[in-house]
């Protein structure tokens, strides 16, 4: 009896604390009176075992859930070719056959082991040059995205072919630890390929707190940047502009591995169009269009408006994770020297949602998500050499890192970079250079103990 009694006054302390965060006007609390455990502010749900990328914004209202529920079937159905009397529309040419093929379990993707199946791994593709708004250029007969599997009687664009190199390093105290560099083949192409190809691999991100990160004010993300670098700390991001097909113009990107997509809606419709072939009014056009393989079926949405909408809605209402042991003596070393390495200067831990009076969920939230939304120049070592918008071949958004520690239990893998080619966290530190050569340095002088202290520090968020 006295477990269970402790058990509900933490839920009403904890219920207590959300209540307030909901409900103050902005600037009214101290930044002290804010506790990380909480990451997603109001939307932080306690859940740490395969659920917890999974969850609902906890304080839903009826119809929310409703629209929420209808986004997660959704986001889960198999699609097939035409004509079927259900989810018909795949491909003719595409990458996958659902949302939940490559986001599983709405988390991390890996590139595939040997002998496996190219699953929840993409390629990027382009030539020299922009579009029309300053985008990549597509490459003529396989556009902006290869599509490595096709429908009968189809031919899959190419096959994608993942080589490794790898390479001891050493710390300075003398242990050693090995990076694996891939190279990206394109095999049997269904025409020849063009020249000045340019690739750019992407593992699928997770998908949670995706609404709170899009309900963070443009000009508090804007004023992180720092292009010029003018206060001479070696840090220079900046924010990538790209093309809102909705609003016809160009709006701050926030999403994908350059920020290259403005709105969740948008990237929804461009998975559902690149990755499965399923057009929308977003994207009424087939993937394959301007392709000998071209089917024609542009007649009618195969993702209905209102359906695509649910999936965006269920997406920007996936609830956060909670910080685990955030008050662990190894995990307070851990955040002490991951601020003094100045990884904080781009994954800033600390961010608040502008107030949202039509959406109330995400309104005025204080949220932990590590991460500023700019581009930053990783070096040469993680350059894809491949411009996307305002973001060159060498820079890459900064990655949230909430939820991170909890990736090995929902994705059963530790893969971690834009192309996954990191096998573990401090391989994942290993790789950056760039703007991020010294703060890489300091952790590799660190102590065995110190090095430990960080990556616990990373597991608990």
């Amino acid at each position: 009896m006295r477990t269970n009694k402790i058990i509900i006054q933490l839920t009403v302390a904890v219920g207590a604390i959300i209540s307030v965060y909901s409900c103050v006007e902005p600037d009214a609390l101290s930044d002290s009176s804010y506790s990380e455990w909480l990451s997603g502010g109001s939307q932080t749900i306690f859940e740490k075992g395969a659920g917890a990328f999974s969850t609902a914004f906890p304080n839903l209202t009826a119809a929310r859930e409703s629209v929420h529920s209808i986004g997660d079937g959704a986001f889960g159905q198999t699609f097939v070719s035409a004509p079927a009397p259900i989810n018909p529309g795949l491909g003719p040419i595409f990458n996958n056959v659902s949302c939940t093929s490559c986001h599983i379990n709405d988390g991390r993707g890996k590139p595939p082991l040997d002998g496996e199946q190219i699953s929840s791994l993409l390629i990027r593709v382009s030539i020299p040059g922009t579009d029309a708004h300053g985008g990549p250029n597509p490459a003529p007969g396989f556009g902006g995205q290869l599509q490595q599997r096709a429908i009968f009687g189809v031919s899959p664009e190419a096959l994608v072919k993942i080589t490794y190199t790898e390479q001891q390093y050493s710390f300075a105290d003398g242990a050693t630890y090995s990076l694996q560099t891939p190279t990206y083949t394109l095999e049997n192409p269904y025409i020849p390929l063009p020249a000045g190809l340019m690739l750019s691999p992407r593992v699928a991100p997770p998908v949670f707190g995706l609404g709170l990160l899009e309900a963070v004010d443009e000009a508090d993300i804007v004023a992180l940047a720092d292009e010029n670098d003018t206060n001479d700390d070696g840090i220079s991001g900046k924010p990538n502009y790209a093309w809102n097909i909705v609003e016809g113009k160009k709006t701050l990107g926030r999403f994908g591995w350059k920020a290259a997509n403005p709105s969740v809606l948008q990237q929804s419709a461009g998975a559902y169009n690149e990755d499965m072939g399923i057009t929308s009014f977003v994207f009424p056009k087939e993937s394959s269009a301007g392709q000998i393989q071209y089917d024609g079926r542009d007649d009618e949405y195969e993702v209905s408006d209102s359906l695509l909408y649910a999936v965006a809605f269920y997406i920007r209402t996936l609830a956060v994770p909670a910080r685990r042991d955030a008050d662990n003596t190894t995990v307070l070393r851990g955040k002490q020297l991951f601020t003094q390495a100045k990884c904080a200067a781009c994954h800033v831990p600390r961010m608040r949602t502008k107030v949202n009076v039509a959406f109330p969920e995400i309104s005025n939230q204080v949220i932990f998500p590590y991460t500023d939304m700019l581009v930053h120049d990783m070096g040469t070592g993680l350059a894809d050499n491949r411009p996307d918008y305002d973001a060159n071949g060498q820079e890459w958004r900064t990655a949230p890192l909430w939820g991170i520690g909890l990736t090995k239990v929902v994705n059963g893998h530790q893969n971690f970079l834009h192309d996954g080619r990191a096998r573990t966290l401090m391989e994942a530190i290993m790789w950056h250079g760039g703007e991020a050569e010294q703060s890489k340095e300091y952790v590799r002088t660190l102590s065995g103990s110190d090095r430990d202290a960080l990556i616990k520090f990373l597991e608990s968020l």
